[in-house]
């Protein structure tokens, strides 16, 4: 089967309950009533993932189980990833009535940087993060963990006029929970400084102007 990565309307249309699509894979929350009950579930995805030959990212709490399945090099969700999520399901739907999906807790972080000359700066950052630069060959502008626990920083070009602003986050969200996350953002203070790009990302601003993104996989090749 092709490890080709699926776009996200593909994997939109695949119609997978339970699950979203951020930042190039696929996620789940399973919530679990202890960490035993993680421990049985993470050994059950174990199973089915190695039925697929994949590897999935596992996260354990007490309370719940992050699941994320990804193309490691260079990101993106292939086919063999939507057959391995409907089994991740299925475990889940086997494991009991206190144990369920919970997809809409679910987002991720990338910290950008702002920079007109993003290659003098990258080195620094790389090393000062112990971090390492995309294994995608034409991706020259973001460094990652290899350990995939920090958020990739990625770095934008832009203008040297002061002021300025240098970092802002993208935070990826599924689009069903955007409009409540900027309502509550808005009603926390904050402004919306930009939907020009929306439904790919919106921008907003606290009280004192720093930005942050609230990004979908929408409109995006």
């Amino acid at each position: 089967m092709s490890m080709e990565p699926l776009s996200g309307q593909s994997i939109d249309d695949a119609d997978l309950d339970g699950w979203v699509y951020l930042l190039g894979g696929l996620q789940t929350r399973i919530r679990v009533p202890d960490f035993s009950a993680a421990l049985r579930v993470a050994n059950a995805i174990g199973a089915a993932a190695e039925a697929t030959h994949r590897e999935p990212d596992l996260d354990l709490r007490p309370t719940h189980v992050d699941v994320r399945l990804t193309r490691h090099a260079g990101g993106g969700v292939p086919r063999l990833d939507v057959d391995l999520a409907r089994r991740i399901s299925a475990v889940v739907a086997d494991a009991g009535d206190d144990v369920s999906l919970e997809p809409s807790t679910v987002s991720r972080i990338e910290l950008a940087l702002d920079s007109p000359a993003y290659g003098d700066v990258l080195p620094f950052w790389r090393a000062a993060l112990a971090m390492e630069e995309s294994r995608a060959p034409e991706v020259d502008d973001e460094i990652r963990d290899p350990h995939r626990a920090l958020p990739t920083v990625w770095f934008q070009p832009s203008g040297s006029e002061e002021p300025r602003q240098r970092w802002h986050l993208d935070v990826w969200l599924p689009p069903d929970q955007v409009q409540s996350r900027i309502d509550a953002a808005l009603a926390a203070g904050g402004t919306l400084a930009s939907d020009d790009e929306a439904p790919s990302f919106w921008v907003l601003a606290d009280p004192e102007g720093n930005k942050v993104c609230l990004c979908t996989w929408q409109d995006r090749a």
